[in-house]
């Protein structure tokens, strides 16, 4: 009877390895700061609201509105935040580094979700005004009401935009 018998092999005992070392980082995620999704984020945040500006800066009459003066101070801010943020994104491509830091990452949601609240209540506001000079009053012959709407809508979309960074940021910091 031809039966096969069990043979021991000795066997080496695995290296010592360090538990740190094993730990995987998460992937950095499209949209996450240092990014090329972040920076596309970024520079749409900055185009928007630099075509709000410059589109309700070009008529000569939005000081005489308390929502529209409010509505350029945000999208200023937005243009300077965002152009900010930018700069530091291509720093990060170019230097290859990840934006891990947690004080730093915790300052990018913070300053997103400020700029991203005064915009929307700025878009908002100026939103109410617009449809009261367009449908209630019915003086669109002597305001520049279309141009009022676009910056409107501009600072909408720009807000819709910082939405997507302060949510990345948030869910990177979050996540730690």
């Amino acid at each position: 009877m031809s039966v096969s018998r069990p043979s021991v092999h000795p066997v080496e005992a695995p290296p010592m390895i360090d538990v740190a070392a094993l730990r995987v980082r998460m992937k950095d995620v499209q949209g996450m700061p240092g990014t090329a999704g972040s920076l596309a984020l970024r520079l749409c945040q900055l185009a928007f609201a630099g075509v709000s500006l410059a589109v309700m800066a070009s008529t000569n009459d939005f000081p005489s509105v308390t929502a529209f003066c409010y509505l350029v101070a945000a999208v200023s801010l937005q243009c300077v935040w965002s152009l900010s943020l930018a700069i530091v994104d291509v720093y990060s491509i170019l230097v290859r580094r990840s934006l891990r830091n947690c004080k730093v990452v915790c300052f990018f949601t913070i300053g997103d979700g400020i700029t991203s609240t005064l915009t929307f209540a700025a878009a908002c506001a100026s939103a109410g005004i617009t449809v009261l000079i367009a449908n209630d009053l019915n003086k669109c012959a002597v305001n520049h009401c279309k141009r009022f709407e676009s910056a409107t809508a501009m600072a909408f979309i720009s807000w819709f935009v910082v939405s997507p960074s302060f949510l990345f940021n948030f869910w990177s910091l979050a996540s730690r």
